[in-house]
């Protein structure tokens, strides 16, 4: 971990993005951000290795939660950012932040959003480059919305023609959905496979393409 010698740009960000490397804060009130390389890093299968519950399949597809993609970007990084119990800070500074508003104006940060009487109450956001998504945060308000945009994303990035989704560590939470931790080289060979892929976010898929591929994942036990 080293700090940074270079202006950061939204350009230089997408370069790191390529070469297997990302940016964190020490803090949100931190006004320095560093640049991670990890040893081991963790990766979401998008086949048969992801493993979804059978009660959040029904729950994903239930009328609980409204989920959309890239409709609220900012609100998405905001959620991301704001403690929540358990978690009284992040590492995502005033710095990330604006950077990675950037980066989705120019067509490179995407979020899905889970929404509830008309309030975002969960989602998540990360980076697209190629055929490689790079999950950065998720945050939830409510029971399952973060995990409801989880669903979402497997399944947009799926219909995508993505094969690699970036979670950058392994936590028992993404554990449960099948993410594993890979040495750092196997993972960069992998990613500079899935950066010749010509995959495609759409943030206008229609809801019932989403749902089918939804019923499409691999159950696993009940949760």
């Amino acid at each position: 971990m080293s700090r940074r010698q270079l202006e950061v740009t939204p350009d230089l960000v997408i370069r790191a993005y390529a070469a297997g490397v990302f940016p964190m804060a020490e803090s949100r009130g931190s006004d320095r951000m560093y640049w991670l390389d990890p040893a081991m890093r963790g990766v979401l299968p998008l086949d048969a290795g992801f493993h979804l519950p059978r009660r959040l399949r029904r729950t994903a597809l239930s009328d609980r939660f409204t989920v959309t993609a890239d409709r609220d970007f900012a609100g998405a990084i905001r959620g991301c950012a704001e403690p929540a119990p358990g978690r009284t800070d992040t590492w995502i500074n005033a710095e990330i932040e604006a950077l990675f508003l950037q980066l989705h104006r120019f067509g490179h940060a995407h979020s899905v959003e889970t929404w509830s009487d008309g309030r975002m109450v969960g989602g998540l956001y990360g980076v697209a480059l190629g055929g490689a998504f790079f999950g950065e945060s998720m945050f939830s308000r409510v029971t399952d919305a973060s995990k409801v945009a989880l669903v979402h994303l497997v399944a947009r990035l799926r219909l995508g023609g993505y094969v690699l989704c970036d979670t950058q560590f392994l936590t028992a939470h993404l554990a449960r959905f099948g993410a594993v931790e890979i040495p750092k080289l196997i993972y960069k060979a992998r990613l500079a496979q899935a950066l010749e892929v010509p995959a495609r976010w759409d943030a206008e898929l229609p809801a019932d393409r989403v749902a089918d591929e939804i019923r499409s994942l691999r159950g696993a036990a009940e949760d």
